[in-house]
């Protein structure tokens, strides 16, 4: 964790102020549940651009999950700490061994939820394949082949996935963030790369001419905010009508359209 810790340090999370949060308050219970330490201990996983963005002219920390949980901060009345983690497999590391954070702003995810309780739904993420100039593949139904090398970031949501619904596809698994994705797809160790669309055109633009986007999503990973088992009914409750709140007033939308996302939608639930 600790070359996450040097991407965050020197870098603030903007005040409130730098968006309209939810008014949500929470009373003692609720604040006792998530944030037991008098700050809420967030966890962030850094290499995903579609949850922490830095602001190149100010440094500011943004992105899909840092304005949502400084909102969350905010509506508990405490500080927002960031707890960042390089690569989701750290993050995933850090589920089993007791979780030292209060709020993981991270996928949904069945394997996830043995260890974590989930609040709602806040956004909606579309997983896609990035294949490298010269393949013949064309939609995401021909990706599952034999022999088909498809790599994905160790530990995150394509590939907690993709392990179980590959059937015929070998995963090559390596660390996540663009740098890994442009060398396995350029080095040719790997003839897919399965992750988010909004990182995966930032990982296009890095190769050569022909690499393109496959037609088609392969999932819809769903952003939630998890909270350490046993942390009691009442943080969850507050949990729930923050994020409706968040959801409805628009803090979702504004994160998202400040950080340019692309294949990301606000979780608007069935009625």
């Amino acid at each position: 964790m600790r070359a996450a810790a040097s991407i965050l340090a020197g870098f603030a999370v903007p005040p409130a102020a730098a968006w309209s949060q939810p008014r949500t308050a929470a009373d003692g219970a609720a604040r006792e549940a998530l944030a037991p330490t008098g700050r809420l201990r967030a966890a962030l996983i850094v290499s995903n651009p579609v949850l922490v963005q830095r602001d190149a002219a100010t440094g500011a920390l943004g992105g899909g999950s840092v304005e949502p949980a400084r909102a969350l901060a905010d509506s508990l009345g405490v500080p927002l700490e960031p707890v960042p983690y390089a690569i989701p497999a750290q993050y995933a590391e850090s589920l089993a061994g007791g979780a030292p954070w209060d709020a993981g702003f991270a996928a949904r995810d069945p394997a996830r939820g043995e260890f974590v309780g989930f609040g709602p739904t806040y956004m909606e993420v579309d997983n896609v394949f990035l294949v490298p100039p010269g393949s013949d593949l064309a939609t995401v139904g021909d990706v599952d082949r034999t022999g088909m090398r498809v790599a994905v970031p160790r530990g995150s949501a394509p590939d907690l996935f993709l392990s179980r619904t590959l059937k015929n596809a070998e995963p090559v698994r390596v660390p996540g963030g663009v740098e890994p994705a442009v060398e396995v797809l350029a080095s040719g160790r790997a003839d897919a790369y399965g992750e988010n669309a909004h990182l995966l055109h930032g990982v296009m633009a890095r190769l050569p001419s022909g690499a393109r986007i496959l037609e088609g999503r392969f999932n819809v990973v769903q952003m939630a905010v998890a909270v350490p088992e046993g942390r009691g009914a009442a943080g969850l409750d507050h949990l729930g009508r923050f994020i409706a709140e968040a959801r409805r007033d628009g803090t979702v939308a504004r994160a998202m359209k400040r950080a340019g996302l692309r294949g990301v939608r606000v979780h608007r639930p069935e009625r």
